[in-house]
């Protein structure tokens, strides 16, 4: 006979596993446990060119003891576009004046052409 066909054999039941955790952790909540392990980062903070920032709500605001107001980082930004439109502005202008510049010049190079022809020709 095999060894499990004798039926005197019957294995020893297993004791019963402790279900509850033995860490006091799960007893605090969680205003303590971010006391007690410093979970409780705040707000990232950047200093950039002497100008501190802060990063809230989801966007960057200049930190209160900056070197600027806001309300002249606003304006700045607001003349700074204006600056650019206008140059990109002069930019066009100056492109247009070429092009009826080298118009006007092979314009001028052909009747240039035309009437030393007619010269060499005696049509004059």
């Amino acid at each position: 006979m095999g060894l499990f066909g004798n039926k005197g054999f019957s294995p020893k039941k297993a004791s019963p596993r402790k279900a509850a955790s033995l860490s006091n952790l799960a007893a605090l909540d969680a205003t303590q446990r971010a006391q007690e392990f410093g979970l409780d980062y705040g707000s990232a903070s950047l200093k950039l060119n002497g100008t501190q920032l802060k990063f809230e709500d989801g966007t960057w605001h200049a930190d209160t003891g900056s070197s600027l107001p806001q309300r002249e980082v606003v304006k700045l930004r607001k003349d700074n576009q204006k600056l650019l439109e206008e140059n990109n502005m002069l930019k066009l202008k100056i492109d247009i004046l070429l092009d009826m510049l080298s118009e006007s010049a092979a314009e001028c190079h052909i009747l240039e052409k035309e009437r030393d022809e007619a010269l060499k020709t005696g049509k004059f």
